[in-house]
């Protein structure tokens, strides 16, 4: 059988972990025997991103605004443990907050819903889709541990020499304390990339901040959403049928779990993280959520929405088989695959990945699942298998 041709390559962002080995299977057994598959290979393991001093991060991200579509395996965040376990130079950022940095762009995530699984929340009929914010916040803040008493103080310095000054706390003993930042232009992106991608689907977009306590910081953001809507998007809104409203993210978390679903929830870059983690397992498992960061101008970064998965990798190690759900992972590459096909005219391309989309959804539904989802699936018959042979069923219906 002749392989599939693509024409421009994808900027391929491979992982740590479990997800790294799962990553390859994927390649293996699902792709590379259907397509000739072109990529530009950035190594953003742990160990490679410490060796390179992250650079290979800021590479990746810089490569993806050229070639327009990335596809980014699952990578370590490390804290004071991992500094310990693979020795690095310094504690790396999240590579996820660097490239969204640089991007500047929103992160839009729904649940893979099947056949069988039923969400946790009954009322919920359709996929929710969370859009995230993709830029500043805790993910490029600065922190300090503050050993004794001391004043923390927050200085702004302009361009002409005024200052501004303003006391954070007066500590009387150790403590720490944090500074976070946004900028206009960064959330009027947000703010366009949500309203455009809710009249692309169609949905009604709902955006939550907490402006009631931060009355300066999340405030910004509702009135610039505000602003944009009104006076470029209400009359979108009103002609396709579907409405934007602002509520505080207490009120909209009780709607939600009220609602039945089908509609775009934008959100600031924590709160997103947070409620995408909980709507993906409200809906069954981290591992059934598709995640793709969108820029401004038209960049594209598909993405697993959960971690590394440590316990499994540390089995995988010792030679044991796992039982490793990657639908995420294999979402990841369709989706790529099929923006990839899209931007280049490729109609069998495109094809190939909502059938490999295909192939894994009649797989689960058909019994055969990995152990994360045996006590969600309501068939009378399942098989738990490994994740090589999960894949290789999927293959087979290909």
């Amino acid at each position: 059988m002749a392989k599939i041709a693509m024409k421009t390559p994808l900027v391929e962002m491979d992982g740590d972990e479990m997800t790294r080995i799962i990553w390859q299977q994927i390649k293996d057994i699902c792709i590379l025997p259907f397509v000739d598959l072109k990529t530009e290979y950035f190594d953003l393991g742990l160990v490679n991103r410490d060796r390179t001093n992250d650079q290979v991060t800021k590479d990746s991200a810089l490569r993806t605004k050229e070639l327009g579509v990335a596809v980014k395996c699952a990578t370590i965040t490390p804290n004071a443990q991992r500094m310990t376990e693979y020795n690095l130079k310094e504690m790396w950022k999240s590579p996820n907050g660097t490239i969204r940095a640089m991007l500047d762009g929103t992160v839009f995530r729904a649940p893979i819903m099947v056949k069988g699984i039923s969400p946790f929340v009954s009322c919920w009929k359709k996929p929710i889709t969370i859009a995230r914010h993709a830029y500043g916040d805790v993910y490029r803040d600065t922190e300090y541990r503050v050993d004794e008493a001391a004043r923390a103080e927050l200085l702004i310095t302009y361009k002409d020499g005024r200052t501004e000054k303003q006391t954070i706390f007066e500590f009387s003993e150790p403590g720490v304390v944090e500074g976070m930042y946004n900028t206009d232009k960064s959330i009027s992106a947000f703010a366009r990339s949500c309203f455009n991608y809710a009249l692309d689907v169609k949905q009604s977009l709902w955006f939550a901040t907490k402006d009631t306590i931060s009355k300066t910081y999340d405030h910004r953001f509702k009135d610039i959403f505000a602003e944009i809507y009104e006076n470029e998007y209400k009359d979108k809104f009103e002609a396709a049928g579907i409405e934007y409203f602002y509520t505080l993210i207490d009120d909209a978390v009780a709607r939600v779990m009220r609602s039945e679903g089908g509609f775009v929830w934008a959100l600031k870059n924590y709160d997103g993280d947070v409620m995408s983690d909980m709507l993906a397992s409200a809906c069954g498992s981290l591992a059934m959520m598709t995640s793709v960061l969108v820029s401004p101008d038209g960049n594209y970064e598909y993405e697993a929405a959960h971690g590394t998965v440590t316990r499994h990798y540390y089995r995988h190690l010792k030679g044991e088989k796992t039982s490793t759900n990657p639908m995420a992972t294999l979402f990841a590459w369709t989706g790529a695959l099929r923006k990839r096909a899209q931007l280049d005219g490729l109609s069998d391309l495109e094809d190939f990945a909502n059938r490999l989309e295909k192939a894994s959804l009649d797989t689960i539904e058909s019994g055969t699942i990995t152990g994360d989802l045996n006590l969600l699936l309501d068939l009378p018959e399942k098989k738990v298998v490994t994740t090589e042979e999960f894949l290789q069923a999927v293959a087979s219906r290909i």
